[in-house]
């Protein structure tokens, strides 16, 4: 996917659900990984040419592995003119060694988003983009009916009213494919992830049966996506 085609779709995600207002300073989450990288290009590439004026900031919780090498996102976000934060955290420590979690992804997901927010406001945010993508949206839906027994999924934009914070995901219009070939095609400075459960987990298990559903099925995840779409879910609308 070439970055023309990545402005193209952030701006369509951005324009749908009014992500993005004048003089919005946005942080974006980042974890070291393709889809938080990809956000990252993509915004800081939109607020040149976007009708609405804003800044944009870079965030990574360090989860305290010892082992993360942030230096690359480091360099880009110097090569854009944009600060870059590190929050450092005990979470791994906490998740690992104190509570030893067999189950860790819940806790972890709410203590990182905790630590990111508190900063976000801190730095004076009043936004925080968040990588999510259109696989991400499905297999949260198919997480949640599996495990909950529930149809549901995020929402594009949310607002934290305890925290006085907007939550924005521009790349829910974007598929994992495509942000693999973006990452490929622009040498995206990708981090290992350090976390020992990576690539064991449910949501790992709905990736895999995701791909089995497209495989036997073709054109199973847009449909998929369109379900959420038109289901009512809070904050989405169909299209």
């Amino acid at each position: 996917m070439k970055l023309q085609k990545l402005l193209s779709l952030t701006r369509q995600a951005a324009d749908a659900y009014q992500m993005i207002d004048d003089g919005d300073h946005i942080a974006v989450g980042i974890s070291g990984g393709k889809d938080s990288l990809t956000l990252l290009y993509a915004l800081n590439y939109l607020k040149e040419f976007y009708p609405k004026r804003f800044s944009i900031s870079g965030i990574t919780v360090d989860l305290g592995f010892g082992n993360l090498d942030l230096d690359p996102v480091r360099c880009l976000c110097e090569q854009f003119s944009i600060p870059y934060t590190v929050v450092s955290t005990d979470i791994g420590k906490i998740l690992f060694e104190t509570r030893q979690e067999s189950n860790p992804c819940s806790l972890c997901a709410k203590m990182r988003k905790g630590a990111l927010n508190q900063k976000v406001k801190e730095l004076g945010c009043n936004k925080v983009a968040y990588a999510h993508h259109k696989d991400d949206v499905i297999e949260t839906m198919l997480l949640s009916l599996l495990y909950e027994g529930r149809f549901y999924s995020f929402a594009p934009k949310m607002y934290l009213d305890k925290m006085d914070l907007w939550v924005i995901r521009p790349l829910i219009y974007v598929s994992e494919a495509e942000i693999i070939g973006f990452q490929n095609k622009y040498q995206l400075p990708v981090c290992k992830n350090p976390c020992p459960v990576d690539g064991h987990t449910k949501r790992e298990y709905v990736k895999k049966l995701t791909k089995q559903l497209e495989a036997e099925n073709h054109g199973a995840k847009i449909r998929m996506f369109h379900a959420v779409q038109a289901s009512k879910i809070n904050g989405w609308k169909e299209e």
